[in-house]
């Protein structure tokens, strides 16, 4: 049976420049068994309901802008799986939410960036559920817990977000890639890191209102919403990954769920 898995993607300059976040992106697939299929829950598919993407074919997406050419050059070929899409939407329904699929739209980068970097031959299917802002904590905790059955069918289920992601500091402080972490940072990671491995689910569910310096972290839901997600989908047994920060204020914690 396959985990599920929450991993931070960071910055698109991930692709670019060395971190330790980039070194342990590229060595994931070291960490779970081949899948032979993937259901992505990125913090970039934004709807206001359940959204599968159903198409055969996924556009890569370049949804940033500012950055060298470099990355814009780049392409995740990976192709669809419509019956999966399906099958996810299925499972989504019966648990009394409403769904849509979407044969056309691609992969934003919250979804290509990690799986370029663990699986570079785009050789896997993927298959991407939205997250929505419009809806809180305990319903991505839901969806999770209805699309958990996928894993018995040797599908990698995996949120792509950042542990702690307030970019105002990135910009207004003009830190670089190897800034110092703040104290506000550090101490709502630690608490994040506490809470997870005592399987304290509620408190996780509540962390941006009820953690130090949570809002601070999280001005807004949608980077910390795929973890509940992948929370939901997978078992009792959570481990750590990976832990380290991009420019100071960025936590780029990976958990596995099992």
């Amino acid at each position: 049976m396959q985990p599920s898995l929450f991993v931070s993607h960071g910055s698109p300059m991930i692709m670019v420049e060395p971190s330790p976040a980039r070194s342990f992106l590229a060595g994931l697939g070291s960490h779970v068994a081949r899948p032979d299929a993937i259901l992505m829950i990125s913090a970039h598919h934004d709807m206001t309901q359940a959204v599968v993407k159903s198409g055969d074919e996924l556009p890569t997406i370049h949804d940033f802008g500012g950055f060298p050419q470099a990355l814009f050059d780049l392409r995740y070929s990976a192709k669809g799986d419509p019956a999966m899409a399906a099958e996810v939407a299925r499972l989504v329904a019966d648990a009394g939410q409403p769904v849509s699929l979407d044969p056309h739209r691609g992969l934003d980068h919250g979804a290509w960036v990690p799986l370029m970097l663990a699986w570079p031959d785009a050789d896997i299917p993927v298959v991407q559920l939205s997250i929505s802002s419009a809806h809180p904590p305990a319903w991505h905790h839901r969806i999770g817990r209805a699309i958990a059955p996928l894993r018995e069918q040797n599908v990698l289920i995996m949120g792509s977000g950042s542990l702690t992601h307030n970019l105002r500091a990135i910009f207004t402080e003009g830190r670089n890639h190897d800034a110092a972490v703040p104290e506000w940072v550090s101490t709502f990671a630690d608490w994040m890191h506490d809470r997870l491995m005592a399987g304290d689910t509620q408190a996780v569910l509540n962390a941006v209102e009820v953690a130090p310096h949570g809002r601070r972290n999280h001005p807004t839901m949608d980077h910390i919403l795929p973890l509940f997600t992948a929370m939901g989908a997978g078992g009792e047994r959570t481990e750590r990954l990976h832990h380290s920060y991009t420019y100071g204020v960025l936590a780029m914690d990976a958990y596995r769920f099992d």
